[in-house]
């Protein structure tokens, strides 16, 4: 009898060892991924750095209104519906669902609720999920607020906004992400170099387009450089990116996994120091000059590129993918700008062309044999037929009702004294 007590006294020891240790591995997953959500927001003041940097200084206070409400409308938009529209829990994998249960869930449940261990395996939890997410969503827009600044109206760019973040980013991500159709052709993207970037890139182009060019970029078949308004304040903002892209990159293996977690961030920074060096070169061989701008747009280039293969590409190829991504960002740019459009940040050629061609990368440098090129090719094209579409009739309706671009004379003077009552940069004499 003894025997059997003492077996029965080990068998409980042990269910309360696996316990403890399931509560731990929960923990350290969680507390990462917070981490990883704190990084990616922080991600934030890094596109509202370079935005300010790039941009004139008459137009400082507009480009950081956007920047602080773009993450504000993101949030709560894709609170309201994306969440739900991005990850409805298909039967059968398809184009369109809704999970309406985990909207009554999100908005209902108190803090006591049991909707949090059994989430995602068990790995973290479900409140945790939802704001790495949204942060993810806020990204996708505020690729579009740079692209365009300088002539576009408030109003038509937070409406925008809120359709983009709220239904045609989440929709897009529920394809592949929420088990859709994507998903099961066996398309494969780790942390969106076509789900964010290059959505977040086509939405960019269709703005680009519909809003035009600001006054006297293109003269006589000439380009007129527009001076930034701070290059300290791009450097600043391109390194708190590639900070925020170890949460991004990072966050999205969903746990804390040590041997899988370590991998991607060290091909996520071999990308950006390749993308660095691609765009260094191809800009002093195009430009004859050592092009600062070039070269910061050239790791967020890399760091574009590496993020849909991040976990399958080895860091040998890593190195390539980001090279090749910073040669690109530099053609894109003088591509666009032979067709006069004009990107204040290079938004476009970043994360559209770089978010292509590193989903791209994936059907070739994987280690993975199912992750084939044709696959990722068809992936991209219907990904980016969609996000283009729906970006130009959003922009296009509000051209046609509101309008969504300032008056000659706001765009001339500035929009900060217009629109704000208040310019970005001021210094005050003593009498």
């Amino acid at each position: 009898m003894k025997y059997f007590a003492t077996l029965l006294a080990n068998d409980v020891a042990a269910m309360d060892l696996s316990l403890e240790i399931s509560q731990n591995i929960l923990t350290t997953n969680n507390v990462w991924m917070m981490l990883s959500t704190a990084l990616v927001f922080i991600m934030h003041l890094g596109f509202a750095g370079v935005e300010a940097g790039f941009g004139q200084a008459k137009n400082t206070v507009n480009i950081l209104f956007k920047n602080t409400v773009t993450p504000i409308i993101g949030i709560i938009s894709y609170a309201a519906i994306g969440f739900y529209l991005m990850y409805p829990g298909f039967e059968t994998p398809g184009w369109l669902s809704f999970d309406f249960a985990g909207w009554n869930m999100f908005w209902f449940s108190p803090a006591s609720a049991d909707v949090s261990s059994a989430y995602a395996d068990g790995g973290y939890t479900y409140w945790t999920d939802f704001l790495f997410q949204a942060m993810f969503a806020a990204t996708a827009a505020t690729i579009v607020s740079g692209a365009i600044a300088e002539r576009v109206k408030l109003g038509a760019y937070l409406v925008f906004t809120l359709f983009f973040v709220g239904i045609v980013y989440p929709l897009i991500g529920s394809w592949k992400w929420g088990g859709g159709a994507l998903d099961a052709m066996g398309f494969y993207d780790f942390a969106g170099s076509t789900l964010v970037h290059s959505v977040g890139g086509w939405g960019a182009l269709a703005g680009v387009i519909l809003v035009g060019p600001r006054i006297g970029k293109y003269v006589n078949g000439k380009i007129v450089e527009k001076p930034g308004a701070s290059v300290p304040l791009a450097v600043i903002g391109v390194f708190l990116l590639w900070l925020g892209w170890f949460g991004f990159n990072g966050g999205s293996v969903l746990s804390a996994d040590p041997g899988l977690v370590s991998f991607v961030l060290v091909t996520t920074s071999l990308a950006a120091c390749a993308g660095g060096l691609g765009g260094f070169l191809t800009a002093y061989f195009a430009f004859k000059r050592l092009d600062l701008g070039m070269v910061l747009n050239g790791i967020l280039a890399g760091l574009v590129a590496i993020t849909a293969g991040a976990d399958v590409i080895n860091p040998g190829s890593a190195v390539l993918v980001g090279l090749i991504g910073g040669v690109l960002v530099v053609l894109s740019a003088i591509l666009l700008d032979k067709f006069h459009l004009d990107d204040v940040v290079g938004a476009v050629s970043v994360h559209l062309t770089c978010g292509v061609w590193g989903t791209l990368a994936v059907g070739i440098f994987s280690t993975n044999p199912e992750h084939t090129l044709l696959t990722q090719l068809i992936g991209v094209a219907i990904c980016g037929v969609t996000a283009f579409t729906a970006a130009f009739v959003i922009f296009f309706v509000l051209k046609k009702t509101v309008g969504i671009r300032v008056s000659e004379e706001h765009e001339r003077t500035g929009l900060d004294s217009h629109e704000h009552g208040i310019r970005g940069y001021t210094i005050v004499y003593d009498e």
